[in-house]
């Protein structure tokens, strides 16, 4: 016998007074879980009784006969330590979830989903979800278990009997826990600005400028966000040889020896390229004078630079590549 099946046998042993005045001292969802066994239980055979009241023999004199539980019982018992209108609230969960069937949200789960999640569990657990599975969909997934395991599971279905409601609830708990969780994460890796902004990166230039131009006037900082994804530090290595030169010109020293800092090789090696070799070792002189520099100070200049390529493309001093379109000339 479950903790809380003996603990509404204990409140059914006692006066309706007594009764709700424990019951108000509970917390509330333990009162909803105690609520929920009376409610389940019809009656309570006397050994049962004896069998709980034997652990609390200090209210071994307050004995009485139970002859039902119930709804009803239920309903007086939570008015009178709650009030009607709590009692009302805690009474229509218990009623949802006396009717609410086991496992109900995997019927609209397709059974190729719900194997994916239950293969590899023990054949009992299994067992236990089919049981409770219309047939057609535990046909479904049955047929999608290995040889070996399929043989395992009818058989404990076959033997199995009265399954506690705590386990079958532990068990649906756990799965349902388990795959909204997955789903939860495929639906986060799915959308969202990145997207639009890797969407955008590869349309034509008129297509992305009016998009975005459009979307500046509903929601600017929307407009930016996507810009800033659209062209990142690391993108410099699309630009070409003018391109860098005239970046070169709105970008004093310092800042590129801070941003610089960490920044992939071939990164620098197109920004020292472009500029003389005096020039070029003046900034690595720069970078070494700099010793250590936190990362937020780093990203900080980068992001000023991505700034300073995105106005001067757009003032159409520069072009950038979307790194995938492949340039054709006339000869």
């Amino acid at each position: 016998m479950i903790n809380i099946e003996k603990a509404a046998i204990l409140l059914l042993s006692l006066e309706k007074p007594l009764a709700a005045e424990v019951l108000s001292q509970l917390p509330r969802e333990m009162v909803e879980a105690v609520t929920l066994q009376i409610a389940r239980l019809d009656d309570v055979t006397k050994e049962q009784q004896d069998l709980v009241l034997s652990e609390f023999f200090s209210m071994a004199g307050q004995r009485t006969h139970i002859e039902r539980g119930g709804m009803d019982f239920a309903n007086d018992l939570l008015a009178q330590s709650l009030g009607t209108e709590d009692a009302g609230r805690i009474l229509e969960n218990v009623r949802h979830s006396m009717s609410s069937v086991p496992f109900g949200f995997l019927q609209k789960v397709g059974a190729d989903n719900l194997l994916t999640f239950i293969i590899d569990e023990h054949p009992q657990t299994i067992a236990l979800i089919l049981s409770h599975l219309p047939p057609t969909l535990a046909a479904e997934v049955l047929s999608g278990l290995p040889s070996n395991k399929q043989l395992e599971v009818i058989r404990r279905v076959a033997n199995m009997e009265q399954t506690s409601p705590d386990v079958v609830r532990d068990v649906e708990s756990s799965l349902e826990s388990r795959m909204t969780s997955t789903i939860n994460h495929q639906m986060e890796k799915a959308g969202g600005v990145p997207t639009v902004a890797q969407i955008l990166n590869v349309t034509d230039r008129m297509t992305n400028k009016g998009i975005l131009e459009s979307l500046e006037h509903e929601d600017a900082e929307l407009a930016d966000e996507i810009r800033r994804l659209m062209f990142v530090f690391d993108d410099l290595m699309k630009l070409d040889d003018k391109a860098i030169q005239t970046l070169l010109k709105e970008v004093d020293n310092t800042q590129w020896a801070t941003a610089l800092k960490g920044a992939p090789d071939e990164i620098q090696q197109k920004i020292m390229g472009n500029l003389s070799q005096r020039a070029a070792e003046m900034l690595k002189e720069e970078m070494e004078y700099l010793g250590p520099v936190k990362v937020s100070d780093v990203e900080i200049v980068q992001q000023t630079i991505v700034d300073i390529v995105r106005r001067l493309e757009d003032s159409g001093e520069i072009e950038v590549s979307s790194g995938n379109e492949t340039e054709q000339f006339i000869s």
